[in-house]
């Protein structure tokens, strides 16, 4: 079988917070074909972990970097790299998927309200202006 997960699904096989739905997505995860990752779905998972359950930026990147090495998962790689690298230097995932995106769509700089995003995206050598 090849599937795409739901966010609540990774959550499940992260957290293990229902163990009746913890087994299945766990079942699922590992006899999957394929398992196709959505960036947005990696987006609201590193929120959730964020901001529901608690967790530091190193762990939920841990928590994605498990997924990444699993034989199965395919996923838009190089922007999920651009995440992790966002989030490993102490900003937010979705920033750094945005700012590759947007750059791979054509856009020359990110720009934003957000100071912090904006600092750290120039630190890493992104063009990044404050609105």
């Amino acid at each position: 079988m090849k599937v795409t997960p739901d966010t609540n699904v990774l959550v499940r096989g992260v957290v293990h917070d229902d163990e009746e739905q913890a087994k299945l997505a766990d079942t699922l995860l590992r006899r999957a074909e394929v398992i196709a990752i959505t960036v947005p779905c990696l987006c609201e998972l590193v929120w959730v972990l964020r901001s529901i359950y608690g967790f530091k930026r190193s762990d939920a990147a841990a928590a994605i970097r498990a997924l990444l090495v699993a034989r199965n998962v395919e996923t838009n790689r190089p922007t999920v790299e651009a995440g992790l690298g966002m989030l490993d230097a102490g900003g937010d995932f979705a920033d750094g998927v945005i700012a590759y995106e947007g750059s791979w769509l054509g856009a020359e700089t990110f720009v934003s309200f957000d100071k912090k995003a904006v600092e750290m995206l120039a630190a890493q050598g992104v063009s990044a202006r404050l609105l």
